[in-house]
């Protein structure tokens, strides 16, 4: 399975870059623990050294799907100000945000089309005379690539499969990169409450303060018992 995540500072400060910049380290770091691969998808520093704007991460594995809920939301930092000593704000906000993965249908055979060609340019009288280039077209995409490297037609049918397969994923990433670059939606929805995490100081460090719910059950019963005496 996996799962496309942002990190953004959303259009927060400076303090909020060096904050994304810390989150993005603790969900690579915590990713790598839960042995889940991770693919920095992008990331766009911020003005100060060390600090993210944002930043998207692919997340791969059993687990991913767990993994992304346990971060999806508003994050949370208390901590003295990094960039302005002078002030009094000790509450910074930063969002994760899920992203749709686009589709990524698997390449048919049936989707190739191959069509024998002459050679062109140097090689002598053979080249000339046998149709040994293949050019290799996706037809759902238009995709074409060109093997002309051997002799040997069979050969060049290998070649030119092996290219126009590379050169659909080259697409698709280039597909996805801007698919990423067009959710700046996210940059402005970042809420300042309810946050999924929460870290603490310098050193980052998660605040380990676990919800429960048991109070809020008990004052809703207690409401309602009230409402019907």
């Amino acid at each position: 399975m996996e799962k496309i995540i942002q990190i953004t500072a959303g259009r927060g400060p400076a303090e909020c870059t060096w904050v994304a910049a810390q989150v993005l380290k603790k969900v690579l770091e915590e990713a790598q623990n839960q042995n889940l691969e991770t693919v920095l998808l992008q990331r766009e520093a911020g003005q100060e050294n060390g600090t993210v704007e944002t930043a998207s991460i692919a997340v791969k594995g059993t687990d991913a799907e767990q993994f992304v809920k346990s971060w999806v939301g508003t994050i949370q930092w208390i901590g003295q100000n990094q960039f302005r000593k002078m002030h009094k704000r000790k509450n910074w906000f930063i969002g994760i945000f899920e992203i749709e993965p686009q589709k990524n249908a698997s390449v048919s055979e049936n989707d190739i089309q191959y069509q024998a060609m002459r050679s062109s340019g140097a090689g002598g009288q053979h080249v000339n005379k046998v149709s040994s280039a293949i050019r290799a077209t996706h037809i759902p995409t238009g995709i074409t690539v060109v093997s002309m490297d051997s002799r040997s037609q069979h050969q060049n049918k290998k070649l030119a499969k092996e290219r126009l397969l590379k050169k659909i994923e080259d697409e698709k990433l280039i597909q996805l990169k801007n698919h990423i670059g067009k959710q700046w939606e996210n940059q402005l929805n970042i809420e300042r409450g309810n946050p999924v995490r929460t870290f603490t100081g310098s050193d980052f460090k998660k605040n380990k303060v676990e919800k429960s719910y048991k109070g809020t059950r008990q004052k809703l019963k207690t409401d309602l018992r009230n409402e019907h005496n």
